[in-house]
């Protein structure tokens, strides 16, 4: 008795030998099936391998240690923290009284009877064969076995006396030093050597040097604030090792948080207590996401797989309708001795069983081979090192069990064909008449407009950005179904063309069931690119306009507000190192000691600020007494119409907000900020301020009391008052007080309680400059004369410089290798524009789509002449030249990728427009909101620019470029004469 087991395994015999004795075919399937699975399998193991586990990422924390214990800056105030110790509070009520400050006494938290060693990290300039690199200093005894696990040697031996360092291969490669160099830093005179290079497992490109204890930091604060140049920031922690095998446990850490340091423990890590064991948590719950994010991550991924599945079927698909239909015959005696339609259909579904099978093998196999052999290369691309090469079988599995699947789902409708075929027409080769599907069309338009109409509810009405790509993806869908009535009308222009295209158009519609899927193979890549490269170029056309430009483009600006001694030589070397032009010296106002900056710092200094005239004052920051938010004593519309009032506008950014609201300069700092002034130019001239924020100035006449009660009234009632400030042009008034070094506690306690702080107000005569200047920044420009009239101390600050041309990387560098050597914090920005990060994304996905629509056009073509040599031999025998094969073949290919293009493009055009409409529905919300709560002044108070933009550069080389290859290469590697035929037997 014959049973399902024996058809199938004589099915399976029989798909393996039709495999074997076609193996292009054959090779061309495996490929399609092979190469997703050797991907997702290497992207599995690489993912896996670089996920660390609990305990690997302790060791790379802790070394060998028990804990790490940290001072929070709470003064030794008892705490409570998290099992992790991710989060702390101070233990108590701190509302009514100030949140606990100060260093901590961390070796009195340390149990008595543990091991501890010190971790220190600082920052330093370190002195390289290029000049100054800012360094991250790590004071750690790496020999020690508390230690083992947090730094990996790679070469030499970690420091073992005072004068020895060891060094990342990070810093070695960007200093140009190595293993035995001397090495220097900025404002000490030690000298260390470099005996060993190492590396962080868990930040390979981290630049970083090693010191014992006690070697390099503090010698370096020593000497630095000896010198009066700024020290290092140094943060300590401790390696805690305790005896006995049970670790630093959560008694002894809430033990140690009660000494005011926080621990983070590995026993705890590895073994959390009890949230109701946590007493951070009675006053701060565990937050639970509800798993949202990983259901997301899982529709993503779902939807990935999905459609990484339909293309490969639909390129494969044809490829197995081919095969059945050159198997037709044998197929056929099947049929005449005996063999029902499943047992056709068997043979068939065994063909892509078996190939699906061998795909899954040799992709599995390859994806592990391939990632084991770039492992260091992926470790330096992630950054870190993997933990173990981590195999997991039933993942890897699954991953190989997707190319059986597809290879079955990509043979079903070729078998479902075949077996509906008769004998008679099996055996003597004909095909008989087919007619499309009617309702696979009417199903496809459903699927379109139900596809829009929820894409477009998605990103109007909802906030669930899954409808956009839901909608988009069920119409996508409905596109591939109407794909074989849309060849269908692409046949309809083939009586306009000349003969080579005519026959190719008339083949690709004749054989729908070979062409629709090639073409929606292609429809589906270009989908996808389209729709990225329209969201990239949205998003960059976004992003080029909320820019904000620190200078005029090409111009350079040099400021050290550090040390006022190293300006005329830096001024020198822009000057002479780079292409410029205009120079424009600006100095700064101190208060105090002429080492001061302007806004204060020190025991000897002081600040200076503008006035502001009270009409002038923003209403949404104008606090009292009482504390309370100003904002709150407004109705929402009164919120809404002050946060686009002009006395609440700020200044756009630039380098002159960290330039000081005075600079003291000349009209060539005009020029340099291209600002064409005239009237401008005249007032520096005459020893006028130029000011940039029209609230900054007095005009004339606008002390009188009648204008002070207005504005008092406007303020509290919220009307505005004063409508656009001072005009254009208007000249007046500058405010500034100078407040001492005694007067700054006094000025800061009046300015709390809205009152008027302590000090000296100079007046100087200014000028405002006209609407629409962008100043980058720069507050105000005040002539020399005039700085001196007002008693003004004033010290070099820097320059500012407009170039021929935008200076070169290298000329850069080198001008950053010279200013290295004066060894003072200097500030040097070179305005190079916008650089848009996607013009690389954008050239990848475009070359992406080209090889799947030359891909998938070629593999449509290739099919096309096994399947249509009958009919080139036909054209041979009648007198067509050999070129016309050519032609033919080309053609055909140039055919399937201009439909799929066409078609893809507009397919894709649709999920970027729906997710830039979700983006400018959600950011209009946040803005309507910022104005509600009477934000101002800033980038909130702007309405956000969400365009959608098509990327008409990536569209003309899909539909243009693309095509156009593909058929030039199919012509290419076409032979143009075919292999003679016998006379079939009459």
């Amino acid at each position: 008795m014959k049973t399902w087991y024996h058809s199938w395994r004589a099915a399976i015999r029989i798909a393996r030998r039709d495999a074997w004795r076609f193996k292009g075919r054959s090779f061309l399937v495996l490929a399609m099936l092979a190469l997703p699975i050797l991907g997702v399998s290497a992207a599995d193991l690489t993912l896996r391998s670089a996920e660390l586990s609990p305990a690997q990422a302790l060791e790379r924390d802790l070394g060998g240690a028990d804990a790490r214990v940290n001072d929070p800056r709470l003064g030794g105030a008892a705490l409570l923290q998290d099992p992790k110790a991710d989060s702390y509070a101070p233990e108590g009520d701190y509302d009514d009284k100030p949140w606990p400050d100060g260093e901590t006494d961390v070796k009195a938290a340390i149990p008595a009877n543990a091991k501890s060693i010190v971790d220190a990290e600082g920052r330093a300039k370190l002195r390289t064969t290029h000049g100054l690199l800012n360094t991250q200093i790590r004071e750690l005894k790496a020999t020690d076995p508390t230690a083992e696990g947090i730094m990996r040697l790679d070469r030499g031996h970690f420091p073992r006396k005072a004068d020895e360092v060891a060094a990342t291969n990070a810093f070695l490669e960007s200093s140009g030093l190595r293993v035995g160099s001397e090495l220097t830093a900025h404002g000490l005179d030690a000298t260390y050597r470099i005996v060993g290079a190492y590396e962080l497992p868990n930040s390979l490109g981290d630049a970083q040097v090693n010191a014992l204890p006690g070697a390099l930091l503090a010698p370096l604060d020593k000497a630095l604030a000896a010198a009066e140049l700024p020290g290092t920031q140094t943060s300590t922690t401790y390696l805690v090792s305790v005896p006995g095998d049970a670790g630093f446990t959560w008694n002894m850490v809430k033990e140690s948080n009660k000494k005011g340091v926080t621990v983070v423990s590995r026993a705890v890590t590895l073994n959390p207590p009890a949230d109701s064991d946590v007493p951070y948590y009675k006053e701060n719950p565990p937050y639970s996401g509800g798993g949202s994010d990983n259901t997301t991550e899982l529709a993503i991924l779902s939807t990935v797989v999905g459609l990484a599945m339909l293309e490969i079927c639909l390129l494969a698909g044809p490829a197995f309708a081919v095969g059945a239909r050159r198997s037709r015959r044998q197929l056929g005696l099947v049929g005449a001795n005996g063999g029902d339609r499943h047992h056709i259909r068997a043979i068939v579904l065994s063909g892509g069983l078996v190939i699906g099978a061998v795909a899954a093998v040799v992709g599995t196999a390859l994806g592990i081979a391939l990632t084991f052999a770039l492992q260091p290369v992926l470790e330096d691309w992630m950054g870190k090192r993997f933990g173990d090469f981590d195999l997991r079988p039933l993942e890897l599995i699954g991953i190989a069990l997707i190319a059986v699947v597809t290879g079955l789902l990509a043979a079903i409708v070729p078998a479902v064909t075949a077996s509906r075929q008769s004998v008679v027409a099996s055996l003597t080769g004909r095909r008989g008449v087919r007619r499309s599907s009617r309702v696979l069309p009417i199903l496809g338009l459903s699927a379109v407009v139900l596809g829009a109409g929820i894409a477009l509810y998605g990103s109007t009405v909802s906030d669930q950005v899954a409808l956009v790509g839901g909608g988009s993806a069920l119409a996508e869908l409905g596109v591939v179904a109407l794909t074989p009535a849309l060849v269908g009308l692409f046949g309809r222009i083939g009586r306009w063309l000349p003969l080579s295209p005519r026959l190719a158009l008339r083949d690709a519609v004749r054989n729908r069931g070979r062409t629709a899927p090639a073409v929606a193979a292609v429809l589906a890549a270009v989908a996808g690119t389209v729709a990225v490269a329209t969201y990239a170029s949205s998003s960059e056309a976004q992003e080029r306009a909320e820019y904000t430009a620190s200078l005029p483009h090409g111009a350079v600006a040099i400021l050290s507000p550090e040390s006022a001694a190293d300006v005329p030589s830096i001024r020198d070397d822009v000057q002479k190192l780079l292409p410029t032009e205009v120079r424009a010296d600006v100095d700064r106002v101190v208060v105090g000691k002429r080492n001061c900056s302007g806004y204060g710092g020190g025991d000897e200094c002081g600040r200076y600020e503008i006035v502001l005239p009270e009409a002038h004052e923003c209403p949404l920051w104008s606090y009292d007494n009482t504390g309370e938010d100003p904002a709150s004593k407004f109705s929402k519309a009164e919120r809404r119409k002050l946060a686009t009032d002009w006395r609440c506008s700020n200044q756009r950014g630039g380098v002159g907000n960290g330039a000081g609201d005075i600079l003291i300069g000349d009209a060539k700092l005009l020029k340099v900020l291209k600002i064409d002034d005239p009237a401008a130019e005249k007032a520096l001239a005459n020893g006028q301020a130029v000011s940039f924020l029209n609230r900054n100035i007095n005009p004339a006449g606008a002390h009188d009391k009648d204008a002070g009660d207005a504005a008092k009234g406007g303020a509290r009632g919220g009307a505005v008052l004063t409508q656009g400030g001072p005009k254009a042009g208007s000249e007046g008034t500058i405010d500034i007080r100078m407040i001492s070094a005694a007067d700054m506690d006094a000025a800061d306690a009046a300015s709390m309680a809205g009152k008027e702080p302590p000090g000296t107000v100079t007046s100087i005569p200014a000028r405002q400059i006209s609407a629409g200047q962008n100043a980058y920044g720069v507050t105000m420009i005040v002539p020399p004369d005039a700085a001196r009239k007002a008693g003004f101390t004033t010290v070099p600050l820097g320059a500012f410089f407009s170039t021929e041309r935008l200076p070169s990387d290298a000329q850069e560098q080198k001008l950053n290798s010279e200013l290295a050597k004066t060894g003072g914090d200097v500030w040097l920005t070179v305005e190079k524009g916008f650089t848009p990060e996607n013009s690389t994304t954008l050239l990848a996905l475009a070359v992406f789509a080209g090889l799947i629509t030359i891909g998938a056009a070629g593999i449509a073509t290739g099919l096309a002449q096994a399947d249509a040599e009958a009919d080139l031999k036909t054209l041979a025998a009648v007198g067509a030249p050999p070129r016309v094969r050519k032609a033919l073949s080309g053609f055909q290919c140039g055919v399937v990728a201009a439909m799929g293009v066409l078609l893809g493009s507009a397919s894709g055009i649709l999920p970027a427009i729906g997710l830039r409409f979700t983006e400018r529905r959600a950011q209009d919300q946040v803005y309507a909101r910022m104005l509600d709560e009477g934000w101002a002044g800033g980038s909130e108070s702007t309405a956000p620019f969400v365009p959608v933009v098509i990327p008409w550069e990536t569209l003309g080389v899909l539909l243009i470029a693309v095509p156009l290859g593909a058929a030039v290469l199919a012509a290419l590697v076409t032979r143009s004469r075919g292999a003679l035929a016998r006379r079939a037997a009459i």
